[in-house]
Order: structure tokens, then C-alpha cells, then sequence
């Protein structure tokens, strides 16, 4: 229905009610009014008109005679119109200058402005003086009060219509809020100076799984329990101290890293909002290991090359005397020294190895497979008196790993419980799903266990427990990867032997995409064509978008899609991170492409989620990545 048949229809219905109405807006000037306000006081049209000003309304009221004499015009007029832009609600009666009495009623409106309602009491004032004319038996005092419950009744009555108005406009601002933090991501409540939730948006249960969503009334260490708690509680103490606070602690039930931030509401309580940073904490850790490892290999790399120039010198010299016609004990001297030389040699590509600028790779793995093809890969070095036990709990999971990485780390941890085992012994390797947030791969052996020693200082480069049988660089090696790819490795000692623990961040791979529909995000146009043709050319229809908003409409609004292939940066603030984030469950594969370096927060952000094509490309590279699901090698 258009603007105009909805006002006819509006003032058509307003024209039907005995009361005469007006309605002015904040600037005082008329929004809406109905036949009664113009005939009761016989205004004329340019004054009933949408936008007559107020103060033209009340000067014509007063030269009228409307307020009956009057000696200064303007100041008459001006009282009523400051008193106007008071907007306060009010209520009074007046007798007009040809004797009739009528009640005005006016309420302010939300929006700014005020309505006022005029009804004519003349007949019921009529009454009231017939009553007291003809119940002289009545005391004054009681007339008198019948008079003032009337004139209250009428005031009750306005003062009612113009709560529940407010009580309208607070339930609506009431109902937008709640419906505002309950779709945020992230976890917000207020706790009562007893400890206990008097108010939560339900969101708790999404930011730390497996506590409840209703949990108005409980006390915070019921909810949360007994660890996550004591980490909280030395800040909620702050709290109540009047003082704001922001920390990060991890929640050993889930799994989960939260960032948590606490401001006092000035009454004994706090206000809490919590969200979960498990990705970004991982992110950030594999971004500062990269930092670390950028610096390391500048500190080592001018020395190690001219330590493999001395190491070259004494090689080849060593070689020539060795070549020589020597007596016993000068050939033991120079094979000693060659020994040594090439021990150095090794000491070197270790520490290369662990300082190159080698960027995680991840592509998807089968899990079962991957397992089966490492036992076959160790167990020929084990020999017979030591057995290899895989137990595979994932289910046979398909994920985003760093394969290469992965199979040289626990080849690493094999080996050296083979070392620990001495010439017979069991090792375990355990995989299982942590919550959905970790690949947890567990390696135990029954040896002697790790020293105390060991336990403090295995993982730091170069230190070792075997003497000169030893390089040292094996479990930092082994730290040193699995922190590249925002992962955590822990040492302990069971009753039985030694335990290592790596927690690889837990990504579901997406299964290869199959000829279909495919969306394409691309904010270039020329990429746009370029890449649609290559799209094409393996058999899928294209559909395009420029933003994540954009995109985010069509796979809500289009059926059918079996391919996501975004870029990173786009239009807008938003990313194709973000896109990636916000796909539903069951939405297709999707694959991001950049031309940011692989050291760019947002590259390796990215890298974490899916694989990432580096533009340039060719249309290999993208039929690669489409059939196996891997970028190419």
C-alpha cells in the first residue's frame, strides 16, 4: 500500500472519533489533524495543513478571542509556545471564550513531538452543576470530592496511555538487545556481587562446550568448574574492586583458548564477555615461531657459511694427508680430525634445517592411510626385538596436515624411543580427536623415562642425553614444526616409560570438488574473466561476486553449488577469511588464491583453513587443486 492511501485511510479513521486531535512534530510544525481539531475551532485551511507551523496556530487562537482578552499578543503568544517545546505530558481544563469547557490531554511521542487531545466537557460539567443544584442534602465536601476523583480519574487516565506507550517502546529496545547478543559470537552475562548469573545471552555453551546454556541463577563455579574458574577467579576479584581487566586462559575441558573481559557495573556486580581464540591463538603461534626462526636463520647464516668454508678447508687437507704415507698414530690423528669435521658438517644442516623459511604446506590427509604408511616406513629401522603399536581414535578423519612435517616429526619421536627402548621394548602411538580442536598424537614407550634434566631442557637445540652419539637438534627439531603450524608439544613420563604429546590444530579437509556450479570472488574484473575461464575449461558453470557480502547472499540464495573459490582480499573490510568462516556446514568446498606473501598475516591465517593457491597460477595449478583437493607440489 503506497504512503498516500495509507495517510487517506489515517485520516479517514481519525475523522470517525468525537475527540479533535492534533499532531505536531519536533520542530512544531503540524504532522496530522483531524475534521473535529478544525471545526471546533473553526481554523482555517492553510493551518490543517501537514507542516503549519504551531506558533501560526496559537496567533491566530489569540487574535480570534479563543483565550478570551488579551493584553500584549506577542508575549501571550510566546509563553504557549516555549511551554510547547517542553514536550511534557499534561492535562487541563479551560473554558473557551463561548462558554463552552473543554479538557486538553497531551503526551509527548517517542520519536520527538507531542499529540494532543481536545474533548468537549461542557454537557458533563453541566451535570456536575445540576448534581450540586438539586442534592442540596449532600454535603460541599463530599461534591467537592466527587469533583477531584473526576478530574483525577481523567488525569489517571492520561498518565496510563502515556506509560504503557513507554512500556511498548521498552520492549521493543528490550527485545532488540537480547536479539543483538545472541547473535554475537561471543559469550555475555552480568554477575551479581554473589557470584551467581542474573543475566547470560545462552551463548556459553558455543564459546566452551559442554557447559549449559541456561544458567541464570547458578553460582560461576558450577558453571564453569573448578579449573576454568580458578582461572577466572583472581580477575572477578579485581572486578569487584571496581577495576576493569582483559585476560586469556585455556579451558582444560574443552580445549579451548578464551579471551575474557571483565568490567565492574558500579552496584557490586560485573559484566563479562568472553569469546573463543582458539584459532587466532594458534595462528599467532605459528606467526612467532616463523618470527623466531627469520631471525635465527640471520644471526646463523653468515656463520655457518664461513664455518663451511674452514669445515671445506680441513676436509680437503684431512683428505690429502690422509692420502699420504703415514705411521699408525699420525692416520689415527686424521681420520679422528675427519670424523670430526664432517660431525661439524652435519651440526650444520641441522641447524639449516631448522632455520630455513619453510612455510607449512597443509593439504588434506587420510588420517588411517597416513598411519598405515608411517608403520611400514619405521618399523624396518625398529629391528625384532621392538614393536610399533598405531591406534588410530579419529574415525579415520580426513584433515588439513603439513604431511611432510608430520611424518618427519614422528619418525623423529620413533626413532628416539627405539633409542630409549635399548634392543627390546613396545611403543604406542596413539591419535585422537580433542574436541574438535586438536589432533591429539600421543607416543609412549616403556623405557626409562626422561630425566629431570631432560624434562627442562629436551627441547632446546643442541641438547642431548646420548654424549657424542648425539646432535641435540632432533626434539627441537620436532618442537620447532609442530609450533610452525600453531600446534603445542608437551614431555612427561608415564609409570612405565617416556609420553610425548603434539596437539596439531584439528582442520577438517574438504573432499576434492566436483564438477558443477562454482562461485567466484574476485574484486578484479580482469582476474575475474581470466580465472572463470580457467573454471570453465573444467567443466563448471560460473557465478561471480565482488565481496563477502555479496557472496554470502548467493550461497544463501542459489542451490546447487559445488565449488567456492574466493581471493583474500576483497572489496569491502571483509576478507575471504572471513567468507570461509561464515559458510555454513554444509556448504561446498572452498579454496582461497592470493598474491600476498606467504609471511603475510592473512596468508598464513588462510593456510590454516584451506589450501591456498598463489597467484600467479596456471590452469594445472587449479586443475591440480581441484581434483586432489592439494595444492601442487
Amino acid at each position: 500500500m503506497d504512503f498516500s492511501r495509507r495517510d487517506s485511510l489515517t485520516r479517514a479513521g481519525l475523522n470517525l472519533i468525537q475527540q479533535a486531535l492534533s499532531i505536531y512534530d519536533e520542530d512544531l510544525r503540524l504532522v496530522l489533524c483531524n475534521r473535529q481539531f478544525r471545526e471546533m475551532f473553526a481554523l482555517p485551511n492553510r493551518l490543517t495543513k501537514a507542516g503549519a507551523p504551531f506558533q501560526d496556530t496559537i496567533r491566530h487562537l489569540v487574535e480570534t478571542g479563543e483565550y478570551g482578552p488579551i493584553d500584549d499578543t506577542e508575549t501571550a503568544i510566546h509563553e504557549r509556545v516555549a511551554q510547547a517545546l517542553t514536550f511534557r505530558p499534561h492535562y487541563f481544563e479551560r473554558t473557551r471564550s463561548n462558554g463552552r469547557v473543554i479538557s486538553v490531554e497531551g503526551a509527548p511521542l517517542p520519536q520527538g513531538g507531542w499529540v494532543t487531545v481536545y474533548t468537549d466537557i461542557t454537557d458533563i460539567k453541566r451535570q456536575e452543576e445540576l448534581l450540586r443544584a438539586r442534592s442540596a442534602e449532600l454535603s460541599g465536601q463530599l461534591i467537592n470530592h466527587a469533583e477531584d476523583l473526576a478530574a483525577a480519574n481523567r488525569k489517571l487516565q492520561a498518565t496510563n496511555a502515556a506509560l504503557e506507550e513507554a512500556r511498548g517502546e521498552l520492549t521493543q529496545m528490550e527485545a532488540r538487545i537480547r536479539l543483538t547478543t545472541e547473535m554475537m559470537p561471543a559469550h555475555i552475562a552480568h554477575i551479581s556481587p554473589r557470584r551467581t548469573y542474573n543475566y547470560s545471552n545462552r551463548r556459553l555453551n558455543a564459546i566452551m562446550p559442554g557447559r549449559p546454556s541456561n544458567i541464570l541463577g547458578l553460582h560461576m563455579a558450577d558453571v564453569l568448574g573448578a579449573q576454568a574458574y580458578a582461572a577466572v577467579k583472581p580477575y572477578l576479584d579485581i572486578a569487584y574492586e571496581g577495576r576493569e581487566s582483559v585476560f586469556e586462559f585455556t579451558d582444560a575441558a574443552s580445549s579451548r583458548r578464551i579471551r575474557t573481559a571483565l568490567n565492574p557495573d558500579g552496584e557490586g556486580g560485573a559484566y563479562i564477555l568472553s569469546m573463543d581464540v582458539t584459532e587466532e591463538t594458534q595462528t599467532r603461534a605459528a606467526l612467532a615461531q616463523s618470527r623466531r626462526r627469520q631471525l635465527a636463520a640471520q644471526v646463523t647464516s653468515g656463520m655457518a657459511h664461513d664455518f663451511s668454508n674452514l669445515l671445506t678447508i680441513i676436509l680437503g687437507t684431512q683428505s690429502r694427508l690422509a692420502a699420504s704415507d703415514l705411521d699408525p698414530d699420525a692416520r689415527r690423528l686424521v681420520e679422528a680430525t675427519l670424523a670430526a669435521a664432517r660431525r661439524g658438517g652435519d651440526l650444520l644442516n641441522g641447524l639449516a634445517k631448522m632455520t630455513a623459511d619453510r612455510r607449512p604446506a597443509p593439504a588434506p590427509v587420510e588420517l588411517s592411510g597416513f598411519l598405515s604408511e608411517l608403520t611400514t616406513l619405521a618399523e624396518p629401522t625398529l629391528g625384532e626385538g621392538v614393536t610399533l603399536a598405531v591406534d588410530d581414535r579419529t574415525g579415520g578423519a580426513r584433515l588439513m596436515l603439513d604431511i611432510a612435517m608430520l611424518q618427519d616429526s614422528l619418525l623423529n619421536l620413533i626413532l628416539n624411543a627405539k633409542d630409549a627402548v635399548g634392543g627390546a621394548g613396545r611403543i604406542t602411538l596413539t591419535a585422537r580427536n580433542l574436541q574438535d580442536t586438536w589432533l591429539e598424537l600421543v607416543l609412549e614407550d616403556d623405557g626409562p623415562g626422561f630425566s629431570e634434566t631432560a624434562l627442562t631442557h629436551a627441547l632446546d637445540p643442541f641438547f642431548t642425553t646420548k654424549g657424542d652419539a648425539g646432535s641435540g637438534l632432533g626434539l627441537s627439531t620436532v618442537y620447532d614444526m609442530t609450533q610452525i603450524v600453531g600446534g603445542r608439544m608437551k614431555l612427561g613420563n608415564t609409570r612405565s616409560g617416556g609420553r610425548v604429546v603434539l596437539q596439531l590444530p584439528w582442520r577438517p579437509a574438504q573432499p576434492a570438488a566436483a564438477p558443477g556450479l562454482a562461485l567466484l570472488v574476485e574484486d578484479s574484473p580482469d582476474l575475474r574473466q581470466t580465472v572463470r575461464s580457467m573454471l570453465r575449461a573444467e567443466g563448471y558453470s560460473v557465478i561471480e561476486a565482488a565481496s563477502v557480502e555479496e557472496a554470502r547472499s548467493l550461497v544463501t540464495q542459489v542451490p546447487g553449488l559445488t565449488l567456492i573459490l574466493t581471493d583474500i582480499t576483497l572489496e569491502g573490510s571483509l576478507t575471504g577469511i572471513d567468507l570461509f568462516d561464515s559458510l555454513p556446514a554444509d556448504a561446498p568446498p572452498c579454496y582461497m588464491m592470493t598474491s600476498l606473501r606467504t609471511d603475510h598475516t592473512l596468508f598464513v591465517e588462510a593456510a590454516q583453513r584451506c589450501p591456498v593457491l598463489r597467484k600467479p597460477f596456471d590452469p594445472a595449478d587449479l586443475s591440480h587443486l581441484l581434483s586432489t583437493g592439494a595444492l601442487p607440489q
